[in-house]
């Protein structure tokens, strides 16, 4: 054991050196294709290059992109929703020229999308419509110059037709978000949005059948508007929609039911989140009757299982802080998880067991616990009457201490609000709460 020496705050030394902490990869996108999972790498080491990465249930990662593809899109600027996995094939954008890629295993990507100066058309968070072999598909239009982007809804044929970029569904409104078809792909579900609201603002759920030519009809907003977020519609394994609305001024859970929205675990957490990007997931369906969700209170983002039919929310145990991109197959749920002490990993459980496997993680940094700051829930008094929270990192090694007359300097990193907030995590060290490369802080 070796004991502590003094030295001002700000000489301590430190394992940790700029080359280490910007090692490692940030991991996103996460996808389930039957039992492979897919997620993308975005590389430094690669010159910041997005991966898409395949693992099979008993298999080991693989890259999947060839060089210099990279599996990203610009739709929003902040992107997401770039992979869509179906039938051992990949449909994604490619970040140099935003076409459509299809990637079949064996096979060079094929481009399903026209290529246009500036990446002029972009897509976005698509849905594979096996049906009518077609994807569905945000398209981000940026081909009249000097004016704004249009955002549409539109089919992409598997088998050639898409000269002019796709066939339009939806059109009309601002922005769009999150097509949905739902089990037999008779109806689709989608979100829309209008300037100056964000999404976490003001959005509307959308519910249309789908004709026998692929069109859309009857077209109806089922919930949400401009003072109602709605977040993450899914449709459950027999046909019914949910959805997360902050109606309450939290963002719960509920399901369309005899044209009604009811609540399923009415609480004062957030079961959503700010969509920055496309592609979100908070909850899965495990089966008809079980669902697997993710809430957050107090700064923590907790998991647990909900009954559907008596509406039981029962916690299931992690060692994680942060839980992302949460999808489900049966017994297993996949997500991406991390922790003070953990950097961000994707992580396989098997709520049958509770048995943890970690597939990948994004920083191969071999740091000891007593080197890193845990963070201490805090609270104090603000304006209007009102409590603030936050987090407090001590300062924290092993072998050194300061003098006992001096008090450690004091960075305060907030976040203005209302999309986000610095989580309990040193994972976190950006105050968008976006999972950064660094997995420690000292």
């Amino acid at each position: 054991m070796v004991e502590p020496t003094a030295a001002p705050y700000g000489a301590w030394r430190s394992p940790l050196t700029a080359d280490t902490t910007a090692a490692g990869v940030r991991l996103s996108e996460l996808q389930l294709d039957g039992d492979t999972i897919y997620w993308t790498e975005l590389r430094p080491a690669e010159a910041g290059r997005s991966v898409l990465v395949r693992c099979a249930e008993q298999g080991e990662p693989t890259d999947v992109t060839p060089a210099p593809l990279s599996a990203r899109t610009r739709v929003h600027e902040y992107g997401g929703g770039v992979v869509r996995g179906g039938r051992r094939v990949v449909y994604l954008s490619n970040f140099a020229d935003q076409r459509q890629y299809r990637l079949r295993e064996g096979s060079s990507p094929e481009p399903l999308t026209p290529e246009l100066p500036g990446g002029a058309l972009r897509y976005a968070d698509a849905v594979l419509d096996p049906k009518r072999n077609r994807l569905i598909l945000v398209r981000e239009d940026h081909r009249e110059q000097g004016q704004e982007a249009k955002n549409t809804l539109v089919a992409l044929a598997l088998e050639g037709g898409n000269a002019d970029g796709g066939q339009v569904l939806v059109a009309g409104t601002d922005f769009v978000a999150g097509p949905r078809l739902n089990p037999d792909g008779t109806r689709i579900s989608w979100l829309s949005w209008n300037h100056p609201n964000m999404p976490w603002d003001g959005t509307c759920l959308w519910m249309a059948e789908i004709t026998p030519d692929g069109a859309l009809a009857n077209a109806e907003q089922v919930a949400g508007g401009p003072d109602e977020s709605i977040f993450q519609p899914t449709w459950s394994p027999d046909g019914e929609l949910y959805f997360i609305s902050d109606r309450t001024g939290w963002w719960n859970l509920y399901r369309l039911r005899h044209g009604q929205a009811e609540a399923l675990a009415p609480m004062a957490a957030e079961f959503g989140r700010p969509q920055w990007r496309f592609g979100m997931t908070t909850y899965a369906f495990r089966d008809a009757r079980t669902l697997i969700c993710t809430w957050q209170q107090q700064g923590t983002i907790r998991l647990g299982s909900l009954d559907l039919v008596t509406l039981a929310l029962t916690p299931i145990d992690t060692p994680y802080s942060v839980i992302t991109e949460l999808h489900c197959r049966r017994s297993h749920v996949v997500f991406i998880g991390a922790s003070p002490t953990q950097p961000a990993q994707i992580v396989r459980l098997d709520t049958d067991n509770g048995e943890l496997t970690v597939l990948r993680s994004s920083s191969t940094l071999d740091i000891r616990e007593d080197w890193i700051s845990a963070p201490v829930e805090i609270e104090f008094p603000t304006e209007n009457g009102l409590t603030a929270h936050g987090f407090f990192y001590p300062p924290r090694n092993p072998h050194q201490v300061a003098p006992e007359d001096e008090r450690p300097p004091l960075r305060v990193q907030g976040h203005g609000g209302p999309t986000f907030n610095v989580m309990a995590s040193s994972t976190r060290t950006s105050c968008t709460g976006r999972v950064a490369d660094s997995p420690f802080s000292t």
